[in-house]
């Protein structure tokens, strides 16, 4: 289990680059890992979405995940009110 927030993503992911601008608006800490630069994190995102790459795939702490999430999600996830 993580202890902070991993985003798997790409660098070209429209939604990968809104994610982050939202956790980096409200100070929350992620690490992020481009799954183009590496093969083992895509074949994880792959196994998570049922064989599909979806991105953002977004681990939390508690083990949680959320696929492609809304900024309205995120919010709710985090207890951050918008």
């Amino acid at each position: 289990m993580p202890d902070k927030i991993m985003i798997y993503g790409t660098d070209w992911c429209g939604d990968c680059k809104r994610a982050e601008r939202f956790f980096d608006k409200y100070g929350v800490t992620y690490t992020k890992i481009n799954i183009d630069h590496d093969n083992e994190s895509k074949e994880f995102v792959i196994k998570t979405n049922n064989g599909k790459q979806i991105v953002p795939t977004i681990i939390f702490p508690d083990n949680s995940v959320l696929i492609e999430p809304s900024n309205k999600e995120l919010a709710e996830k985090l207890n951050i009110k918008v």
